[in-house]
């Protein structure tokens, strides 16, 4: 259970403290306009990703992204913002508003549909885009019940849709060397492909050394949402640790609360991804690339177990 400032995490949808975004996110930026439900043949593929250096030489990685037909740009330790639009007529989603997120929005809670500016509640159907992203998708769900239908659908495809901003979603695996434990970050693939090497880095004393140096097409096998203790960017990131299943998430809203992550996990290496994540995953830019938002710096994030 995620609880920055050491504060008590609720499965409703009231103001949780600063970075402990709102249970089902949403997005001030906009409503859900007018758009079809469904995804159309609009490109938004990703191009090859440069890299550059701040002051200090920390890495920035930069990425061309074709969103709703215009190329833009995508940055490690971007700032994002910019302003608020609305999808172009002839686009996929068109009619939708997109843009504005900040990097100081972009955490959630364990809830699929969290990580927005502004509350919704869970599920993702019909979602502005604040950092231009698309949700996570979690394939058909078949058989699972009416409680658990807002994760699944295909109103943004399957996850191997091309159509995606960044490209299909990508997987990578995270292994603690102390515990065996295994995280495992999912996005598109130009999100997954530009983070990994960061998170790499600035956890390597933490990890095994050959668990992160690859990024996989994602495989619903090898993760599934009730395994989620992280969303981020309007729920268009998520990290996921193998074998913890979260069974509130298959319970009506704020019925229950989240399950305890495991006893014996690497808290360590789960704090360690989770604020540089925080820190560093690709935004869209609206502003200039920083290295550490300042009210990102100073946040010491804690999990209950």
């Amino acid at each position: 259970m995620f609880v920055p400032f050491f504060s008590t995490r609720r499965r409703d949808t009231s103001e949780l403290p600063p970075l402990a975004r709102r249970k089902g996110g949403g997005a001030s930026s906009g409503g859900k306009g007018s758009s079809s439900s469904s995804v159309g043949k609009s490109s938004s593929s990703s191009g090859k990703s440069s890299s550059s250096s701040s002051k200090d030489g920390t890495p920035i990685k930069s990425a061309p992204i074709t969103v709703t037909g215009t190329s833009k740009s995508s940055s490690t330790y971007g700032g994002g913002g910019g302003k608020v639009v609305a999808v172009p007529k002839g686009q996929v989603f068109a009619g939708r508003m997109q843009g504005g997120g900040t990097r100081a929005q972009i955490y959630g809670t364990q809830t699929y549909g969290s990580g927005y500016p502004s509350n919704y509640g869970r599920g993702v159907s019909g979602r502005p885009f604040p950092f231009y992203f698309w949700p996570v998708v979690w394939g058909s769900g078949v058989g699972v019940g009416s409680s658990a239908a807002y994760m699944y659908g295909d109103e943004y495809g399957e996850p191997s849709n091309n159509s995606r901003p960044g490209g299909p979603m990508s997987m990578a695996a995270f292994q603690s060397n102390s515990t065996g434990t295994t995280f495992r970050l999912i996005a598109d693939n130009t999100t997954v492909a530009d983070l990994m090497p960061v998170l790499t880095t600035n956890c390597s004393s933490h990890l095994v050394a050959a668990s992160s140096n690859t990024t996989t097409p994602f495989n619903a096998s090898d993760a599934e949402p009730e395994q989620t203790v992280q969303y981020y960017r309007a729920s268009s990131v998520a990290l996921t640790l193998d074998g913890y299943n979260n069974t509130a998430d298959f319970a009506a809203q704020n019925s229950t609360a989240d399950t305890p992550l495991p006893t014996g996990i690497d808290t360590d290496l789960l704090n360690c991804l989770n604020a540089t994540i925080g820190q560093a995953v690709p935004l869209i830019d609206g502003a200039r690339a920083t290295i550490s938002a300042p009210s990102l710096s100073v946040v010491a994030l804690v999990f209950l177990i």
